[in-house]
């Protein structure tokens, strides 16, 4: 039987996990040499590959020296932390993988925690040990000291480490300034150090900790093997929460190999394995022995901290781009994300075609609007919600603690948004040639608090958050002080118009583009909501006027990302969103 190594790989984003694994997957010659390769291969949906991170979390499986290393992709992101939880219920050990630059981050203490809550044994990686600049001895302390501080045990402190640039496709466990050109030192740790996957005698057992689906057969549903072997063809115990523990067949039967998978006629115990077949499960559920039927631990976890409101598009240009927009659609669609999206709940409200979506933050509730509306989706949602939650009696939100590494002049202006928000600074300290910032803040306090950043800071200030833990109510927190300009008539601006109203504010559109009554326009420079009228003409006659045409200046449209919308409307607005636009309008408009 064939020695198993069950490994997670830990990272921030951007910090080199994808193309590591994509070295690892070269080194062990899984591709087919004479095709193309490509670069980032895990990261294969479209979102992840512009975004640059990781959402889902895949599995990836390599041979070395007769080892059968099972390798899998962690997302990096805390808003995503439901994906985290349950793959690391399949790993062994843990490779965190850090910047030699940037050192710990706030989400690899995320995932960190859990995973040594876990008693999974680290390898630590320093990665980019071939950027400028770069301190990779002080980051070997700095994690050493992030473990003692999360609670790890003796035999976690004592991790092996491995220096090296995934990049230029070198690890050394020498020293940084030895490359090796291989990443085969890596490898070899990983032989060494992680616990060989425990082959456990008995009664079946098997936990489901992910799903995928085919076209061609159904749901499939992924796990590991925790106890006894599993073959093809035989009848199994699925054990739920809800229902009483019922009869399947495990139709077919596939490990990974590679990056893809292969048709086996068992699975031993130990191994991670695909099961075609079963029908009405659900993540967490037990496969047992039809003789001993023992369920294993379910998995908790973390509880959503922000709900969204999400409502059919009944805008006057509804069903003009997208093929999905009845609320039979939208229910369908949410109800079907669940299934797979752990940390996502979906409640429905007092009407048919509004529902109220809860999920980790605004990145994980963007993701999901956004992949819906490239599947042709339209849909309308209202202003982020926190969370308000009883503890002991007290009233209580979710708070974060934010990292922000700024160039040294915006630090002060970055400081005096941040505590005008009610954030308190924990820690302020020269890194490089940025200031490094650590602040407690709310929740709510995040919200549309990073377009004041970029703004103040020329785009220079980079941001990350991390969930923290309820903490008693903070009170009041200012919110957008600018009024909206809101269209009063509807039609195509004019760019006449658009040049004699500028002075009022910041638009949202461009000349000839189509508007709606109740369309939010742009900015109002002061604090009221104000209506205007983009679609006037000039009135043209037939003499000839000297001078008084003098040539427009139009300032460019201010363009929003998904993200920075959903921050930017108030608690009237929507945010409309179709397979090709994003607008904003008023609830209820009285022109």
């Amino acid at each position: 039987m064939k020695s198993i190594r069950n490994i997670a790989i830990i990272a921030h984003v951007d910090h080199g996990k994808t193309t590591l694994v994509d070295k690892i997957i070269g080194e062990s010659h899984v591709l087919d040499e004479r095709k193309e390769h490509k670069e980032l291969l895990l990261d294969s949906n479209d979102l992840e590959r512009e975004r640059g991170i990781t959402i889902l979390s895949k599995n990836v499986s390599v041979d070395y020296n007769g080892v059968k290393i099972n390798i899998i992709d962690t997302p990096g992101h805390a808003d995503f932390g439901g994906e985290v939880e349950r793959v690391l219920k399949m790993a062994d050990g843990v490779l965190l993988l850090v910047d030699a630059f940037e050192g710990a981050m706030p989400q690899t203490r995320f995932v960190l925690g859990k995973a040594i809550a876990l008693g999974l044994k680290p390898i630590v990686v320093i990665n980019k040990v071939d950027k400028e600049n770069c301190k990779p001895d002080e980051v070997q302390e700095q994690i050493f000291d992030l473990m003692y501080n999360l609670g790890a045990t003796e035999d976690q402190l004592d991790f092996p480490t491995v220096y090296g640039s995934a990049k230029q496709g070198w690890m050394s466990t020498e020293g940084w300034n030895e490359p090796t050109g291989t990443v085969k030192p890596l490898l070899d740790d990983i032989v060494e150090y992680i616990p060989e996957a425990p082959h456990n005698e008995g009664p079946l057992q098997m936990q489901i900790t992910s799903l995928d689906y085919s076209n061609f057969v159904g749901r499939i549903a992924i796990g590991r093997v925790f106890r006894g072997v599993i073959h093809q063809g035989e009848d199994v115990f699925l054990l739920s929460r809800e229902h009483p523990p019922k009869k399947s067949r495990v139709k077919e039967l596939y490990v990974f190999t590679g990056l893809g998978k292969e048709k086996v006629k068992e699975v031993q115990s130990g191994d991670i394995c695909a099961i075609v077949g079963m029908e009405n499960f659900e993540i967490g559920d037990t496969i047992t022995d039809l003789e001993h039927p023992e369920a294993l631990e379910r998995i908790a976890i973390d509880e959503p901290t922000m709900s969204m409101l999400f409502t059919i598009n009944n805008s006057p240009f509804f069903g003009k781009e997208g093929k999905f927009v009845t609320s039979r659609h939208l229910r369908d669609r949410l109800m079907k994300e669940t299934e797979k999206n752990l940390a996502l709940r979906v409640e429905s409200t007092d009407t048919e075609d509004k529902f109220n979506v809860f999920g980790r933050g605004i990145l994980h509730l963007s993701v999901l609007i956004e992949t819906m509306r490239r599947e042709g989706y339209e849909l309308q949602v209202g202003k982020p919600q926190v969370l308000i939650k009883d503890v002991k009696g007290v009233k209580s939100e979710p708070y974060e603690t934010l990292v922000i590494d700024v160039p040294e002049n915006f630090s002060g202006k970055v400081i005096e948004l941040v505590s005008g928000r009610k954030g308190d600074m924990l820690a302020m300290e020269p890194k490089g040639d940025v200031m490094h910032l650590e602040f407690d803040i709310t929740s709510r306090g995040l919200i549309g608090l990073r377009n004041s950043i970029l703004t103040a800071t020329a785009g220079t200030a980079v941001m990350n958050h991390r969930f923290k833990e309820f903490a008693p109510y903070k009170g009041e927190i200012p919110e957008r002080n600018k009024g909206a300009i809101v269209s009063m008539e509807a039609g195509k601006v004019s760019s006449y118009s658009l040049d004699r109203l500028q002075d009022r504010g910041r638009f949202f559109v461009a000349p000839q583009d189509d508007i709606y009554v109740g369309q939010i326009i742009g900015e109002n420079t002061r604090d009221k909501d104000i209506t205007a009228n983009l679609t006037k003409g000039k009135k043209i006659t037939n003499m000839r006027a000297s001078g008084t045409d003098d040539s427009m200046k139009i300032a460019p449209k201010i363009e929003f990302s998904l993200e920075e919308a959903m921050e930017y409307i108030r608690d009237d607005e929507y945010l409309e969103i179709t397979p090709q636009s994003l607008r904003m309008r008023k609830i209820k408009f009285r022109a």
